[in-house]
């Protein structure tokens, strides 16, 4: 007769973690030596239209089934230029968005000689309703009174503590915009102080963490960047590093509880290292439904 020793619940947690840990490493293992090239030169440049259906409570019927469509964090002058900007414009117009929102990090450091081509391209792009922009930490690394004045050159409305009116059939719906968490001053109480507490309000604000003060005022979901989702994902993992202020929300759609929803989008470009593995760049589709 052979006897055994019955494993505890904490010994089996403990197995099942070293496990993952070992399969997460043999991954990046894997994909340090096979996928080198991969996230160098293939997955930055494979842009990932994501689809997202958002259900809010105050959304008035005339608005219902509008389409938004949302890019984030460009960082152009590193490794994204004015060529890559028209192509995305491309892309962007033929989804035909009824309203257009960049949620920051035009450009990496400064605006460079590529402004006026970059202007060029904002400018093509179009959404019926509007097209409205944040800036993002980066966006004042240089000067951030030119890179709204290029976003402005290229229609879109920039968002500085705050709010501006989407009107259709006789409804309405605020887009509110915050400076940024990390490098401005966010000011949400003055963002809103136009917005009537019982409209349906969309917040654009870079940092996605800002949520959780977002939380505490008549917002109903929230827009950000700023994580590029990690940029580096390890399978079984998940993100190896995100900046400050992106630590909390990294990607996709999150309910706060109570009214407020959030979603992180990845970003079109990358920052700091060339690469993105497993966190292919993004464009977020979202359409507003009415919740019943």
């Amino acid at each position: 007769m052979t006897s055994g020793r019955i494993e505890t619940s904490e010994e089996l947690t403990r197995r099942a973690f070293l496990k993952k840990a070992g399969l997460a490493a043999v991954a990046a293992a894997g994909a340090a030596a096979a996928g080198g090239g991969y996230a160098r030169w293939v997955e930055p440049r494979w842009l990932e239209l994501t689809q997202v259906t958002v259900h809010m409570a105050r959304l008035p019927l005339a608005m219902d089934g509008a389409r938004v469509v949302q890019f984030s964090d460009l960082h152009l002058g590193f490794h994204y230029d004015a060529a890559d900007l028209l192509k995305l414009t491309r892309v962007i117009n033929s989804l035909r968005p009824d309203a257009l929102c960049f949620t920051g990090d035009l450009v990496d450091y400064s605006v460079g000689p590529d402004g006026t081509a970059a202007a060029e391209a904002l400018g093509a792009m179009q959404a019926r309703l509007g097209k409205f922009a944040v800036l993002g930490n980066h966006d004042y690394y240089g000067k951030a009174g030119e890179v709204a004045e290029l976003l402005g050159k290229g229609g879109f409305r920039v968002l500085r503590n705050e709010s501006a009116r989407l009107e259709y059939g006789g409804s309405r719906v605020w887009l509110a915009g915050v400076e940024d968490q990390w490098e401005g001053k966010p000011d949400l109480k003055q963002a809103l102080k136009a917005v009537p507490r019982e409209d349906c309000t969309v917040l654009l604000s870079h940092c996605p963490d800002y949520a959780d003060i977002a939380a505490e005022h008549s917002v109903d979901l929230q827009l950000s960047g700023h994580s590029h989702g990690g940029q580096v994902r390890v399978p079984f993992y998940g993100h190896v590093f995100t900046p400050l202020y992106a630590r909390k929300y990294v990607m996709g759609l999150y309910d706060l509880g109570g009214r407020l929803q959030l979603y992180v989008n990845r970003g079109i470009g990358v920052s700091i290292h060339p690469i993105r593995f497993w966190c292919r760049p993004e464009l977020t589709v979202f359409t507003l439904k009415r919740k019943r």
